[in-house]
């Protein structure tokens, strides 16, 4: 099915599997290949339903990760209008049983799996948003050191020295996602917890930024090749997100 021949419907199911990321990657799950289907039951009908099937690039892929995003994918397509039921199933992995009998039955992460789960996710959740967000914060930085700036000078500069470009929007999005203020008048350059970086930290946090930037990067390139590979299916690279 291609974007054009795709129903109203359809095009709000893949919409919303466009607002799920690869925590690890911070890239849509749409993105990097990882739905092979996506289909609508019953349009139109009080008894719609949507049936996703996902792939990951290894039978082998974290399963906390793989259970993320399966849950996640479930969340946004039910909130999808006009979605009256979802099926989300995990194919070719290791822990699918457990994880697709443990989102459809909402029972959390640690219901899926009692014996080894020692808690729900929202922790790593948090850990990848950071890093998330210091990879968008370091294409922001790189943007304006090509449109002149100086590494000292970025301490005092604002979200409102940012150009309208995708690195502002991206790097928007994550601190949105993290509670970090997003007023024009706010300083770029933050820390975890929102606080300006000074400007004697900031040449080491940039670089530091930048080894994350290039690891999350790095692995989503890897992911790629290792999906065409094993489904024979060519992903485009994108750039950052």
């Amino acid at each position: 099915m291609t974007t054009a021949t795709r129903t109203p419907l359809e095009t709000r199911v893949w919409d919303a599997l466009g607002t799920v990321c690869d925590p690890e990657l911070d890239q849509p799950i749409t993105d990097l290949g990882f739905v092979a289907e996506a289909s609508v039951r019953g349009e139109g009908s009080p008894e719609c339903t949507v049936l996703v099937r996902l792939r990951l690039p290894t039978y082998f892929c974290a399963p906390n990760f793989a259970y993320l995003m399966v849950a996640d994918a479930h969340d946004a397509v039910r909130a999808a209008p006009g979605v009256s039921a979802v099926e989300v199933r995990l194919e070719d992995h290791f822990a699918a049983e457990e994880i697709n009998a443990g989102v459809s039955s909402q029972a959390g992460f640690a219901g899926a799996f009692p014996r080894h789960a020692g808690g729900e996710l929202a922790e790593l959740r948090l850990i990848f948003r950071r890093k998330a967000h210091l990879a968008c914060l370091e294409r922001a930085c790189r943007r304006l050191l090509v449109d002149g700036w100086q590494i000292e000078a970025l301490a005092q500069a604002r979200l409102s020295d940012l150009p309208d470009s995708p690195e502002r929007e991206s790097l928007l999005r994550r601190r949105s996602g993290l509670g970090l203020p997003t007023n024009p008048g706010a300083h770029l350059f933050v820390d975890d917890h929102g606080e300006p970086v000074p400007a004697e930290d900031l040449p080491a946090r940039l670089r530091f930024a930048q080894a994350v930037r290039v690891s999350v990067d790095g692995n989503a390139h890897y992911c790629r090749g290792l999906l065409e590979t094993r489904y024979g299916t060519r992903i485009p690279e994108k750039d950052g997100p």
